[in-house]
């Protein structure tokens, strides 16, 4: 995450205003937004991957799905692929990309997606945003987040998608 990093802003609905904002730069403006973008990677085993936020971040080493703000140009699908390469080194296409969702924060726009592949690829993270991931199936994924143990803006995206993602995890390929 770097500091110079650029965001586009959006309006409620996700389309671009044409401005741009910093991040670090301070909150944006109410009723304005960014795109921030999580993969939930479902494995031919059923098993789906979480991963450890590393010490140095907001949250520290609490659980997630990898995530991340979609970079200035960058769609959500895009800006989803992009975060699952650099924090778990898990390449996929961004059209192999299924929408679970969308949850309006704040000052962002959530969006979760899942990506399905035949296998549990080895994860490679990136030490400055992740600590760890494993490999869980999706019961263990609830009790985690029953146990306030995933970083707190995944209470409100589970309360709101979880039935969504759920039977997307568990639908047949």
């Amino acid at each position: 995450m770097a500091d110079d990093e650029m965001w586009d802003v959006t309006d409620v609905q996700g389309t671009p205003t044409g401005t741009f904002h910093r991040r670090g730069d301070g909150p944006l403006p109410a009723g304005s937004f960014h795109i921030v973008a999580s993969v939930c990677v479902v494995a031919s085993t059923g098993r789906v991957l979480v991963s450890r936020r590393a010490e140095g971040k907001d949250y520290p080493l609490a659980w997630e799905f990898p995530a991340g703000s979609a970079l200035r140009g960058e769609s959500s699908r895009r800006g989803a692929a992009r975060e699952l390469d650099e924090e778990v080194g898990i390449s996929v296409l961004p059209d192999e990309l299924v929408r679970v969702g969308r949850v309006v924060e704040e000052r962002a726009l959530f969006d979760l997606w899942t990506v399905r592949l035949d296998e549990e690829p080895s994860v490679v993270v990136d030490p400055e945003e992740v600590l760890d991931a494993e490999w869980v199936d999706l019961d263990e994924v609830r009790r985690r987040w029953q146990a306030g143990v995933f970083a707190t803006p995944w209470n409100a995206r589970f309360t709101q998608l979880w039935a969504s993602l759920e039977q997307a995890v568990r639908a047949e390929p």
